[in-house]
């Protein structure tokens, strides 16, 4: 019997499984959501099996795939769930009304917004501080994919000089069918990730052209490769590897609570040095969850069939068109930008599509915020990001000015990566604790434990220290933009007819 003074953890969803979340002392909403994936895995070998393109139509592909999804998400949050019907809806409808010219900029405006809304009301009406599967966790995830969508099909109609050119990103408008399969499918629903529109409609459609092998690639592929290839493997692999860092993170996350950072007592008594292990060893053991959910997420669609991202230089093929991590690259990671480069990715991606490569001015500082935007409202968040901006710019300007010494030699350079990766890892853990206390009080009081030293010593590196400005003129950006998308245009067309040559 729980205590009257416990906070709450009514789950929205079914209580089919109460028994389950007694028996292992979990909370209902987080026992449903690993269910929910678990069966997304068992359907999606069943989707790919028995719905593969060659055997049914793309509309039964859609259809089955969206009713999955809304089944999944009912299952963990009853009611909430319309909420992604909601938000969707509204986009579609901005989509239909508005002209290519600004929709996207209205949809983002409007998905952010409807987000913001819901995590607002989340956090300061039901349930502030409560770590839950909560219903806007998915709400990010399709807040991404309205908005990709929209940016996708404004940027398929580029100018060059006065011809228009329609690139094969879009030929139309996404049927109202196809747009809640993209957004509401179940293997992305629960935990995404977030990818194309053009990615997903060509996995529906069974469309080779979106298997993206490059030059070298084909180059180095001596035969057409006339069945596609198995994820079993991969996916034997991705779901041991999730069910490893959740059995890490039940075993050690309570070892080292991130909170006792500040209490009084360890601050008093503990060296600083010891401060700082303790720092890293408490960081370290809050992201195998984070692990357990992206891993399992991607295992999921590519059990579907989704992500296969074309073949190696050996042959084997590549399974990480929409992987979300890469374990080893963030725990050994040099600079921060690596460690960013690793977390998260699709997230990252977004970022930079939607802020990061559009805005003139200070594009660092705009994705930053945006990034906290899209999170939530709790003002940990904002703490982490904005403390990201002035360690992003200073570890920037260290890299451009320090790294180029320490190249001359292997040993030289192998000192440098060992004292990177520590400054690396205490900076993450650092600028991302106010992320875990997610207030503004804890996350102050370790701040000034610390005499606020990182963000001192990085803004006077930062001003210090130059760093050539390789941002282009806003018109120069959207001209290299054509080009970019104009080349990939040709390369895709030249894909499908040398695959058609050879087929014939």
């Amino acid at each position: 019997m729980a205590d009257d003074g416990a906070p709450s953890t009514a789950c929205t969803g079914s209580s089919l499984l109460q028994p389950l979340s007694e028996l292992t002392d979990l909370p209902l909403d987080q026992v449903n959501f690993v269910a929910c994936q678990l069966c997304a895995l068992i359907s999606a070998f069943w989707f790919r099996l028995f719905l593969h393109p060659s055997k049914t139509s793309p509309v039964i592909r859609h259809a089955v795939a969206t009713l999955l999804g809304l089944y999944f998400a009912m299952f963990c949050f009853g009611w909430y769930a319309l909420h992604f019907l909601v938000q969707s809806g509204l986009a579609y409808g901005i989509m239909i009304l508005t002209g290519v010219e600004h929709m996207h900029k209205y949809c983002l405006v409007v998905a952010l917004t409807y987000l913001s809304l819901c995590q607002i009301t989340r956090v300061y009406v039901f349930d502030y501080g409560m770590y839950t599967a909560d219903f806007t966790g998915p709400m990010m995830v399709i807040t991404q994919k309205i908005t990709s969508l929209a940016f996708e099909i404004h940027d398929g109609e580029l100018t060059v000089g006065e011809m228009v050119l329609t690139l094969y990103l879009f030929r139309r408008m996404p049927s109202l069918l196809e747009y809640f399969s993209y957004n509401c499918n179940f293997m992305g629903i629960l935990a995404g990730p977030t990818c194309s529109y053009n990615d997903y409609i060509g996995f529906i459609e069974g469309d080779p052209q979106c298997h993206r092998d490059s030059k070298d690639e084909r180059k180095s592929s001596s035969k057409l490769r006339q069945s596609e290839p198995s994820p079993n493997m991969e996916v034997v692999h991705k779901v041991t590897t999730s069910f490893f860092c959740l059995l890490v993170f039940l075993s050690v996350c309570k070892v080292f609570p991130v909170e006792r950072n500040i209490d009084d007592d360890f601050i008093a008594n503990t060296p600083f040095y010891a401060q700082v292990v303790y720092l890293y060893l408490s960081m370290l053991t809050t992201r195998p969850k984070y692990y357990f959910v992206w891993t399992l997420a991607d295992a999921i669609n590519n059990a579907a069939g989704f992500g296969f991202n074309g073949y190696d230089s050996d042959g084997s093929a590549r399974w990480d068109l929409i992987s979300n991590l890469r374990i080893l690259k963030i725990e050994f990671a040099t600079s921060f930008k690596v460690f960013l480069d690793n977390w998260n990715i699709q997230t990252a991606h977004w970022l930079k599509r939607v802020c990061y490569e559009r805005c003139p001015y200070h594009p660092t500082a705009a994705t930053f915020i945006l990034s906290a935007m899209w999170h939530g409202a709790y003002p940990g968040y904002y703490l982490t990001f904005l403390t990201g901006i002035v360690i992003t710019l200073a570890a920037r300007a260290v890299r451009h000015n320090v790294r180029p010494y320490f190249l001359h030699s292997s040993t030289h350079k192998l000192v440098y990566d060992v004292i990177t990766w520590a400054a690396t890892q205490i900076a993450i853990c650092y600028t991302v604790i106010p992320f875990v206390l997610l207030s503004v009080g804890p996350s102050m009081k370790f701040y000034s434990s610390w005499y606020f030293s990182l963000h001192i010593g990085c803004i006077l590196v930062a001003f210090l220290l130059p760093v050539k400005q390789r941002n282009l003129p806003l018109k120069d950006q959207q001209k290299s933009t054509v080009q970019e998308s104009l080349q990939r245009h040709l390369e895709a067309t030249d894909r499908t007819c040398s695959q058609k040559e050879k087929t014939t």
